[in-house]
Order: structure tokens, then sequence, then C-alpha cells
């Protein structure tokens, strides 16, 4: 007779408030894009509009610079300290730099920061370990796909939030056009919205989130969460060969994906003539926010039962080979804009491939790396090391997208070294990601933790 799967219900009074938390990371980063080229206009520090390309991604790398230097002091502390209050000072941090963020006046200020935010934000790697720890695996591949689809989900309403009320004083005079505060600083009140999210996921994390790595004394229960007496495993012992295999991977498909978001709004923005669509930011705003509607449906339902048929590698490959053909499709949009004809239905249709191998892509990426970790114990290190690969490729992803993106532009070379070089070349290293990935074993597709109780 054929086994029937039974999944473990999912501990709701826990994910709520978790996933409160984790909310707030994308809307902040969200809500910049649709209006980080007028924002850098403002600053009056580029020479040119074709040099704007090149100061954002000094300001998007600039967080992901600063996140390298401490993610993996903030993992291992949670390893120590417990989740909880590593979450709770990410969260407290994150408020305060992104304020600051919105009363920037120069540049600079800007970029010191949007750094500050990065030192401070340790919270992904902590929360993916409280995921794992709350699981099991029979609803882990549910559980872990809920962080993309919140990553989205933020994406999505900080893409509309930035894009609707970004300078309210310009473009909603009859409400914001008396308020001194608001012409003084056009962004503020986008990011006086998104912070009130962060408030909710502080809130939360105080109230509602309960510890779930605690050293406890006396009478234990299966429920008990417990920190091992044992040392630590060395990084040498925790690198196996697979998973360097599986954290390069990650890095590939971060770089590609941060190479890739970022350039996409500086694109929208640029006019057609120059290769690019000529949106405004409301336009910029809309197109993400529709675009990432789907998302509900492909990780909720889509995502766990692929998963579930065929393991998070397969998953990871199919990802990888959408994200090919939108890449080298995207750039060819700039004719149609210039036409000005049928543009939309295909941006949202490219919008949509997109989402798709980015959900698959970044969930069983996040499955496996919690998957090799050999205890649980170890969870903290695997994660707190995947966000470390992460966050070294959006250091470069973004400086790389920048600087192909304003040197196509200078040179106005035959393609594919003119404003296609940067989406070529983001499908160039996707397509290596994928071959790399053939070498990966599927054992990977089992949670180590629990074989090796």
């Amino acid at each position: 007779m054929q086994s029937v799967f039974k999944e473990t219900p999912l501990p709701w009074a826990q994910l709520i408030p978790l996933l409160a938390v984790r909310l707030s990371e994308p809307i902040q980063y969200a809500i910049v894009l649709p209006f980080v080229y007028k924002m850098i206009e403002g600053f009056n520090i580029a020479e040119s509009p074709k040099d704007i390309a090149f100061y954002a991604s000094l300001l998007f790398s600039s967080f992901a610079v600063a996140q390298t230097l401490t993610i993996m002091y903030w993992s291992r502390l949670s390893d120590r300290i417990g989740r909880r209050p590593v979450l709770l000072m990410g969260l407290s941090g994150n408020l305060v730099s992104f304020l600051l963020f919105s009363v920037s006046t120069s540049f600079y200020m800007a970029l010191g920061a949007r750094s500050l935010n990065g030192l401070l934000a340790g919270n992904v790697a902590v929360i993916k370990s409280v995921l794992a720890e709350i699981s099991d695996d029979t609803n882990r591949a549910r559980i872990m796909a809920l962080l993309p689809l919140v990553w989205n989900v933020g994406s999505v309403t900080g893409s509309a939030i930035g894009g609707i009320f970004a300078d309210p004083a310009r473009m909603f005079p009859g409400v914001f056009g008396g308020i001194k505060i608001f012409i003084v600083f056009p962004y503020l009140l986008p990011c006086l919205i998104g912070s009130t999210v962060t408030l909710i996921g502080l809130f939360s994390g105080l109230f509602v989130v309960k510890e779930t790595l605690v050293r406890k004394s006396g009478s234990l229960s299966e429920t008990t969460p417990l920190i091992s007496p044992k040392p630590q495993r060395t990084i040498r012992q925790l690198m196996t060969p697979t998973v360097t295999t599986v954290m390069f991977n990650n890095a590939l498909t971060s770089l590609v994906i941060s190479m890739s978001d970022q350039t996409y709004p500086i694109f929208a923005a640029t006019s057609s003539d120059d290769g690019g669509l000529g949106f405004d930011s409301r336009s910029i705003g809309y197109s993400l926010a529709i675009s990432g509607l789907a998302v509900f449906y492909l990780q909720l339902v889509v995502y766990p039962r692929l998963e579930h048929r065929y393991g998070a590698l397969y998953c990871y490959k199919l990802g990888q080979m959408l994200l090919i053909p939108y890449l080298l499709l995207m750039p060819c949009l700039s004719s149609i804009a210039g036409i000005g004809v049928g543009l939309w239905p295909v941006l949202v249709g490219l919008l949509l491939v997109r989402v798709a191998g980015q959900v698959l892509a970044f969930t069983s990426i996040n499955l496996l790396t919690v998957n090799l970790a050999p205890t649980r114990e170890d969870l903290g290190f695997m994660n707190g090391a995947q966000q470390l690969a992460m966050s070294a490729t959006r250091v470069l992803g973004p400086l790389i997208g920048g600087l192909a993106w304003t040197w196509s532009l200078k040179h106005g070379l035959a393609y594919p070294f003119n404003y296609h070089f940067v989406w070529v070349l983001s499908a160039s290293l996707t397509s290596f990601s994928l071959y790399l990935a053939q070498s990966i074993p599927d054992t990977v597709n089992k949670f180590a933790a629990d074989l090796n109780r």
C-alpha cells in the first residue's frame, strides 16, 4: 500500500510575528527603487544623466559592504545568546538608519545611512535559523518558501509606496503642498510609511516572538529547545565540498539578481534614445508592483508542490533556466518603448518570468543551505555563511551593473556591448551557475540535522 504523505501543521502563532519581523527589510529596500534615480539627480553629484547609474550602484552596494562585515558576527552571536535579542537589535538599527536615509541632504549622508543599515542588518540569517528550528521535514519546504514570499510581498508593497508617495508636495499639492517638511525632504513620506512596518516587527519581536534556542536544565520534553553543550564545529569541518559548491552557486545567483534588479530601475528611467524605457518614478513602481502580485500563487501553491515532487535541487535549476530568457529579452523592450505600442503587456510578461525564476531559485537555495547544516546548532553558521556570500555579491552586483550600464552608454558600441551588455553578462553568469549546479548531489534534498540525530 502506498504511504500517505502527512504534513505537520504550520506553527502560525510563531510564523506570523516572525514574518512581520522579516517584512521590514524588503519594504525598506524596494521603497527606494522607484525614486533612486531622481534622488541622486537631486543631489547634483552626477556630471551627466549617464553617470547616475554609477552613483546608484554605490548607494546600493554600501548596504551590502557593511552587511558583509558583520553578518557572521550576528549569526554566531545568535547561536550563543539566542535568536530573539539579535532580531530586536537588528530591527532597532533598521528603523534608525532608514529614517536617517529619508532626510539625507547629500549623497554622502545617504551613503552613510545605507552603510549603517547594513552594519546592523543581521536578521535574515537569524530568521532562517528560527524557521528551521520550528519546522520538520514534512513542512520545512512550505515554511522556507514563506521567506521569498515575504520578500516579494515587501518588494511589491515597497515599490508601490515609493512610486506613489515620493515627492508628495509635487505629486499631491492639494494635500501635501503646504507642508514644508515634505518640500525640504521629498522622500520622507514613503520612508515614514515603510518605517511603520519596522515598528510592527519590533513590537512583534518584543511581545510575541519566542526564543527557539535556549539553554535549559532539568527535565526535558520533546519540544524543549536546546543549545548543545558540544563545542561548535570549525569552519573547515563545516565547509565540505558540497557546501562550498552550494554556497558558490548561491553567490552567483545573488550576483546576477542584484545586478539585474538594481539595473532595472535605472534602465526603466533612462530615455528610450539611450536604450531605456523612459519611465517616471510612478511607472517604475507600478511595473514592479504589478509583476510581483504573481508571487503569492507561485510561492504558496506552485513551489511547495514542485519541491515535494521533484526536490529543491530540481527547482533551483528550473529557476535558473527561467532567468536566462528574461535577462536576454529585457533590453529588447527599449525598441518597443521608442515605438510606444504594446510595451506594457510584454514588460509585465517578462517581469512575471523574472518573479517565477527568482521564487524557484532563491527559495531552493535557502532550503538547500538549511538542509546542509549537520546539526541544529550549526544553523546559525550555515545561514550566516550564506548571507555573507549574498552580501559580498550584492556589493559587486550593483557596482558591476552600474559600471557596465554607464560604460555601455558612454561608448556606444555594437551589440552585445551596447545597452544589452549588463543583461547579456548576467545571462552568461546564470548559465555558468546552472552548469555548476549539475555537480550538486541529490542528497541535499534532505535535512542533515535530522539525519544526524
